[in-house]
């Protein structure tokens, strides 16, 4: 189903952010350089689960669902143009490619994440569905990204620079930076699968734990991966000097760590098969994308 998804579906929601930069964005170089980023590939994990999310529950993908999932896409992407910058994480590749600013220039990159971030409110403005279903997830939307979230992660990452911090600090950090948009994603498809509070409780604990997974399986492969897997160079962490999962808790630790929170994912979504209508075996698929031999 996943598989299918990425080949029928994902076309579908690039071509709303392809379609919607290409409409509203009136400098030749500016749009040019948002397009690098957006065309420069990827997994697309983040609108793949709001897309996998919606199937579960067996609802049809629609114009709105595409949108949505355009919009996560454009602020998640506007998030690596901005982190790749030299004043920040400084690094020359990105999803195999040369970063943003290595092909246009600091003052462009820059320029081009504010544009993909602003331009996914509009685009999320302006789907055909309710206004109070809108307005939810824009503030949803609003708040996975910005100061509370993962605006507030990134900072956190830099402060740890040069410095090991607790783990528990480091799981808040990572809880921001990584695992809200990712919660978004979730939570974002339950909405417009017109799930309950209480399902949007559960899909929220299982974003939760994807988060941290996620972001266990990236800390691990900069160390055991190729840069052709992570889509950017090894090592970084440690020239860094991060803190990180398996810096704190050593290879083996790491690895647990991540099995555990892939393990409490999976009791999540048990939870979701015995109180909607919903098919565990697309959210069982997604936990697929997270193993490190991935």
């Amino acid at each position: 189903m996943l598989q299918q998804l990425s080949a029928e579906e994902l076309p579908k929601v690039e071509k709303e952010i392809s379609d919607f930069i290409n409409t509203y964005t009136s400098h030749e170089e500016l749009k040019k350089s948002m397009l690098y980023s957006i065309e420069a590939g990827g997994k697309r994990l983040r609108p793949l689960i709001i897309l996998a999310t919606v199937k579960a529950f067996q609802k049809e993908l629609t114009t709105p669902v595409y949108q949505t999932a355009g919009a996560l896409e454009m602020i998640h992407t506007y998030s690596l143009i901005h982190d790749d910058l030299p004043a920040m994480d400084d690094d020359d590749l990105r999803r195999g490619k040369l970063t943003n600013h290595k092909v246009f220039g600091d003052a462009l990159a820059i320029l081009a994440g504010d544009g993909l971030l602003t331009g996914a409110f509009q685009l999320l403005s302006e789907t055909t569905l309710s206004p109070s279903e809108t307005v939810l997830l824009i503030q949803l939307l609003a708040k996975a990204a910005g100061i509370g979230g993962m605006v507030a992660g990134q900072a956190g990452d830099m402060a740890a620079e040069k410095n090991q911090i607790p783990l528990k600090d480091l799981q808040a950090i990572h809880h921001r930076k990584t695992g809200a948009l990712l919660t978004y994603a979730f939570v974002a498809g339950g909405i417009l699968a017109n799930q309950t509070e209480y399902v949007a409780e559960l899909l929220e604990t299982l974003g939760g734990h994807i988060g941290l997974a996620f972001q266990i399986r990236d800390d691990l492969l900069d160390i055991v991966g190729t840069t052709e897997e992570l889509g950017k160079q090894i090592g970084q962490d440690e020239k860094s000097e991060k803190s990180t999962y398996p810096s704190l808790l050593g290879l083996e630790g790491a690895r647990q760590a991540l099995a555990e929170e892939l393990g409490q994912a999976k009791i999540v979504i048990h939870q979701l098969a015995e109180v909607a209508e919903f098919q565990p075996q697309i959210f069982e698929e997604v936990l697929t994308l997270f193993d490190l031999e991935k």
